[in-house]
């Protein structure tokens, strides 16, 4: 098993990241995430981080007709992808996509909150999928520490009215605003006063969103 490879960075693009280690080029599939964090290791943006000493935390796809490896910038991001491939119709190809669209706080968020809407914003993911990413993982990623990865204080968020939290969401999507950063500000807004209408939700969100 193959816990990690740590190496130079030889080749860097937002799928495929190649690291040289002792005399062998290990070509592993990265998330947008994982990509954007490599690029920062380098001191010249020109160069996309390739040069530097990097160690990438491995998970190893073995099949009968392929030999894949994935790599994470943290273990974080590979424990949530390791518990995205054990829900049924999340492959490991699926989970990487949900990876790059959504950090992992992101992700523990919209999780742990219920958000079935703001997971099917990920290209592949339909609702039933959703749904079942939700009812398997909420209690997971708090048992096994991958939850602490949400803000405020690593603790999963309280019940919200989930109508009028989609609701809000979905009118400030529509005025420009990102879904993720957005869901928070909204769940946190009716953490605090849970029985304001919609549009009382919008007009505080607007002024909380940074």
């Amino acid at each position: 098993m193959i816990e990690y490879i740590r190496g130079e960075l030889a080749e860097l693009t937002p799928a495929l990241a190649t690291i040289e280690a002792g005399g062998v080029g290990y070509g592993l599939n990265i998330s947008l995430n994982t990509y954007s964090a490599l690029q920062g290791k380098s001191a010249s943006p020109q160069t996309s981080g390739k040069g530097a000493i990097v160690r990438l935390y491995v998970y190893e796809a073995i099949r009968e007709d392929a030999y894949v490896l994935y790599g994470f910038y943290n273990k974080k991001e590979r424990e949530m992808f390791e518990q995205l491939i054990t829900v049924s119709g999340v492959g490991a190809n699926t989970a990487r996509m949900m990876l790059s669209g959504m950090s992992v706080p992101e992700l523990c968020n919209a999780i742990s909150t219920g958000n079935a809407k703001l997971i099917q914003s990920i290209k592949g993911i339909g609702k039933m999928t959703a749904q079942r990413i939700i009812v398997d993982l909420r209690d997971k990623i708090v048992a096994l520490g991958i939850a602490d990865e949400i803000p405020a204080g690593g603790t999963v968020q309280a019940p919200v009215n989930n109508a009028v939290r989609d609701e809000a969401v979905a009118a400030l999507t529509m005025l420009g605003f990102s879904p993720a950063p957005t869901q928070k500000v909204v769940v946190s807004i009716l953490q605090q006063q849970p029985d304001l209408p919609v549009e009382q939700v919008v007009k505080l969100a607007l002024k909380q969103i940074k």
